[in-house]
C-alpha cells in the first residue's frame, strides 16, 4: 500500500534479519541530534503492513491495513515529505479495506495451526546457576532488576559475546526452545539482540489454566517481574492475538508510560481487551520499574485496579506523556 522504503531520504540497507536500516529521520523532527549511525528501521510484516522504530529517539509506529493510520504514522510521512491530502487518502485506502482483512483474517484463523521451529542458542553458552562464582556478574543483573532466577530460566556465555557482556533469555513454546534474547549490561545500542519468530508471546508456557487473568506487556524484563506475557514489539499481530484468545483468559495491556508505549492501547481496545494504566511516579516507566519502586504485589494490584475499556482514559494518559 505504502512503499515507505522509498520515501524515507538517504541510504538504506537490508539487514541479514529482515530490517531495512537508515539514518533516522525522526530524530532531527523531535529535537535530536540527527542520527548518523542507521538506527532508524522499517521491518515489513506482509506485503502491505510494516512497523517502523528508531533506536536512538525511540520513535515508533506501524500501519496495518485494514486500520487507519495513528498520529504517528501520519508524522513521519509527513517527515517523508507526503503531502496532509495524500496522508488521508493512503489513510483512508486502508480503512476500506477493513471489511474483507476482517474475512481473510477469520479464514485464517480457523485454517492455521500456530506452530513454531526450534532454535539452537548462541554458541558457548550455558545454563545459569547462581551458585557459580563465575556467574556472579549475570547474577548481581538479575537481582538489581528484580528478577527471580530460580523460577526463570537464563542461559550465559562462557566468553564475552562479541566483547558485550549480556544474559540470554530464552523463548519456550510447549517446552521448546524456539528463539532467544541477548540482552547487554553495557549502554551500547542496542541493548537487545533477538531471534524471534513471527506471532510468538513471550512466557506463555507459565500461565496456568487456573488463572483468570493475563497480563501482557510490551518486554521480557517487565513480564518476568509479574510472571505476565511480552508482545515483544510496537504492536500486537494477528497470530499473537490468535494465540492468547486460544488461552481464554480476560487480557490486560499495560503501556509503557510514554507517548511511544501508549501506541499500543487503541490496538489492545480494538482486539476486546482491557488496557491499564496505573498512576505511578514519574520516574516510573514501565511494569519492571514499578515492581522495583512499589514492589510485585502492590504493581499487580494497582494493574487491577486501574483496567478499564474506556478509551477516555487512554486519551489522558497520551495528553499527560506528551
Amino acid at each position: 500500500m505504502i512503499d515507505i522504503i522509498s520515501l524515507i531520504p538517504g541510504r538504506k540497507r537490508k539487514t541479514s534479519t529482515g530490517w531495512y536500516s537508515f539514518n533516522a529521520i525522526c530524530c532531527h523532527h523531535r529535537g535530536h541530534k540527527p542520527d548518523k549511525r542507521n538506527r532508524g528501521g522499517v521491518i515489513f510484516q506482509n506485503e502491505t503492513d510494516w512497523t517502523y522504530h528508531c533506536f536512538n529517539c525511540q520513535f515508533k509506529c506501524s500501519v496495518s491495513i485494514g486500520n487507519q493510520f495513528g498520529s504517528r504514522v501520519k508524522q513521519l510521512l509527513s517527515w517523508c515529505g507526503v503531502s496532509d491530502q495524500d496522508i488521508d487518502k493512503m489513510s483512508f485506502e486502508s480503512w476500506k479495506h477493513r471489511d474483507i482483512l476482517k474475512d481473510l483474517m477469520t479464514q485464517r484463523r480457523s485454517a492455521i495451526t500456530v506452530s513454531f521451529k526450534t532454535v539452537d542458542l548462541p554458541e558457548s553458552c550455558e545454563p545459569f546457576d547462581f551458585t557459580n562464582p563465575n556467574h556472579k556478574r549475570d547474577k548481581e543483573y538479575l537481582e538489581r532488576r528484580g528478577i527471580d532466577y530460580h523460577s526463570n530460566k537464563f542461559y550465559v556465555f562462557t566468553k564475552d559475546y562479541t566483547n558485550r557482556p549480556g544474559i540470554i533469555i530464552p523463548y519456550y513454546y510447549r517446552q521448546e526452545i524456539v528463539g532467544y534474547t541477548i540482552r547487554h549490561y553495557d549502554d551500547r545500542t542496542p541493548k537487545y539482540i533477538s531471534n524471534q519468530q513471527r506471532g510468538f508471546v513471550f512466557n506463555l508456557d507459565r500461565q496456568h489454566p487456573e488463572n483468570q487473568i493475563l497480563i501482557l506487556v510490551e518486554g521480557q524484563i517487565d513480564a518476568m517481574s509479574i510472571n505476565g506475557c511480552a508482545y515483544l514489539g510496537s504492536t500486537i499481530n494477528d497470530e499473537q492475538a490468535r494465540l492468547i484468545s486460544s488461552l481464554n483468559k480476560e487480557v490486560i495491556v499495560v503501556p509503557d508510560h510514554d507517548r511511544a508505549g501508549l501506541e499500543i492501547g487503541t490496538r489492545a481496545l480494538e482486539l476486546g481487551y482491557k488496557i491499564s494504566i496505573p498512576d505511578w511516579a514519574d520516574d516510573v516507566k514501565d511494569v519492571n520499574d514499578a515492581v522495583l519502586k512499589y514492589g510485585r504485589l502492590p504493581t499487580l494490584l494497582s494493574i487491577l485496579q486501574n483496567r478499564t475499556t474506556n478509551e477516555i482514559k487512554l486519551r489522558m494518559a497520551r495528553g499527560k506523556f506528551k
